[in-house]
């Protein structure tokens, strides 16, 4: 994890125990974490903090003015900006995890979201907040996806995007009205991301790459390639690879590992799972036809 998300380095210094971290492209970080009886003290840091809780948290405590304050449970929400100290009194066993991002990241989202650039920034602070958009895309993206397969890269991307977009609108001094697009891509945008797509569905495909290929922001071009293509970036991407990986297992003596590999997978595992989950069958059936 980057030395530069001091809650992260807080943390390890307590009870606390690491199940999983990842950084993406951009650089914002993604922890995994369990505790128990624990006395939690988090400094200030130069960055901000989204942590939900995935498992209990009925017996978090956070230390206030008036005493100790619980409210913490499954879906619950604690947002904690950039110089936020607290002290925390975990009495009974947690599951949670972090998004660890910066003014630099919020700033980024809101020109390309916008298409203004703030000259000041701040994140309001949530504790035990209720927000089902952001359960939802911890749920649904971030703990659904393997965190260190290249084939979920873009799912990471596309849902840490969503959550800062969501956070600038919602949480933060600013609230800016969106810039509406009209219209999917032209016909030779679609045509050159599918072609770059086809191209690299050996590699990991990072939104910023696909936007890049048409010259919009990755909020425009995917708000735009859903418009045209009628799912998602991350969706169409991952039914190319298993498209791909279908033919592959029909016109091919290649084993499973190699198949998955340059489907970009990085595990025949993952690679069986997925496409069970899609196809109804393990990869193996099709070979038997």
């Amino acid at each position: 994890m980057s030395n530069t998300y001091q809650v992260f380095q807080n943390l390890q210094q307590h009870k606390t125990q690491l199940i999983d971290t990842t950084h993406l492209d951009n650089g914002v970080g993604l922890a995994s974490w369990t505790n128990h009886d624990d006395l939690v003290v988090v400094d200030e840091a130069n960055h901000h903090t989204l942590s939900l809780y995935v498992a209990d948290g009925y017996e978090s405590y956070l230390k206030t003015p008036h005493g100790w304050r619980n409210g913490g449970a499954p879906d619950r929400m604690c947002l904690m900006p950039r110089g936020y100290a607290s002290t925390w009194h975990i009495r009974e066993a947690l599951s949670f995890v972090h998004f660890y991002f910066t003014d630099a990241h919020l700033r980024d989202i809101a020109e390309k979201t916008w298409d203004k650039s703030p000259a000041a920034l701040s994140v309001d602070e949530h504790i035990f907040a209720d927000d089902p958009q952001i359960a939802a895309l911890y749920r649904h993206f971030l703990l659904a996806s393997h965190w260190h397969d290249q084939a979920d890269r873009m799912t990471l991307s596309s849902a840490a995007s969503l959550l800062l977009t969501h956070i600038v609108r919602h949480y933060t001094r600013l609230q800016w009205q969106p810039l509406h697009s009209r219209g999917g891509l032209s016909p030779y945008q679609l045509s050159r991301v599918k072609a770059y797509i086809d191209a690299h569905l050996d590699q990991p495909l990072q939104l910023a790459e696909l936007a890049e290929q048409t010259h919009l922001s990755e909020y425009h071009f995917a708000r735009m390639f859903k418009q045209s293509q009628g799912m998602a970036p991350h969706q169409y991407v991952m039914q190319q690879r298993l498209l791909r990986a279908e033919q592959l297992l029909r016109h091919s003596s290649l084993p499973l590992t190699d198949i998955a590999q340059q489907c970009g997978f990085s595990s025949s595992s993952h690679f069986t799972n997925r496409f069970r989950q899609m196809k109804g069958v393990v990869p193996s059936s099709l070979r038997k036809t």
